[in-house]
């Protein structure tokens, strides 16, 4: 392929550093780290509920997981893109009283967020099984000790079960990290102005596809 006669590695070369390329790699890691964020914390969050003794609130965790992880994340990206064609408006109010917000959908989940919400949503199924496995690991002889001294489940799990969980949640961590940053060209169902979105853009005015590509 290197030295296929058609293939323009001058034109690689001058638009690696052009100004809608550079503006498309700040997007990308954008939305990367805030799909990260969410993905990281409301997994954490999901991860507890998931052990939680609970029934009910064990079942509303493993249906999250089961939902999210189940639907393929470029529909779930296109889902939040769309939700104005169904629900134009989004409201919050007091019950029984003239308290009432309201404001239209799009301004709301405008496409950048909208590609936030479907990365980071989707992530949060997978980080909270990896928090699950990482919180699992560690020996449960311990949370009775911890709890045999007067300590709290929440203090139990801060001070003495994640510490101890972070070497094996973080390496995971890191690989859905890259994923993500991958993943993030799907963003272009949205009309994010990411890398992806950006190259095929100015593909198609020049037609140098491959180049753009690489």
């Amino acid at each position: 392929m290197a030295t296929a006669p058609n293939l323009r590695w001058e034109a690689v070369g001058h638009f690696l550093f052009q100004r809608l390329i550079l503006q498309g790699i700040v997007i990308t890691l954008e939305l990367t780290a805030l799909a990260m964020l969410i993905g990281i914390v409301l997994g954490a969050i999901v991860a507890v509920m998931r052990l939680s003794p609970n029934p009910v609130v064990s079942s509303v965790s493993w249906c999250y997981i089961w939902f999210f992880r189940g639907t393929p994340v470029l529909v779930q990206i296109f889902f939040w893109y769309n939700l104005a064609t169904v629900l134009p408006y989004v409201g919050l109010g007091i019950p029984f009283t003239p308290i009432h917000w309201q404001a239209p959908t799009n301004s709301l989940i405008a496409p950048f967020m909208a590609a936030t919400l479907g990365l980071g949503l989707n992530e949060a199924a997978y980080m909270a099984e990896i928090v699950r496995a990482g919180i699992i690991s560690v020996e449960h002889g311990q949370t009775e000790a911890a709890q045999a001294l007067g300590m709290t489940r929440l203090l139990v799990m801060r001070r003495i079960v994640l510490p101890q969980a972070m070497r094996v949640i973080i390496p995971p961590t890191g690989n859905e990290t890259i994923s993500m940053l991958k993943t993030s060209s799907l963003a272009f169902v949205a009309s994010v102005p990411e890398l992806f979105t950006r190259s095929q853009q100015i593909a198609s005015a020049n037609y140098d596809v491959i180049e753009l590509a690489i």
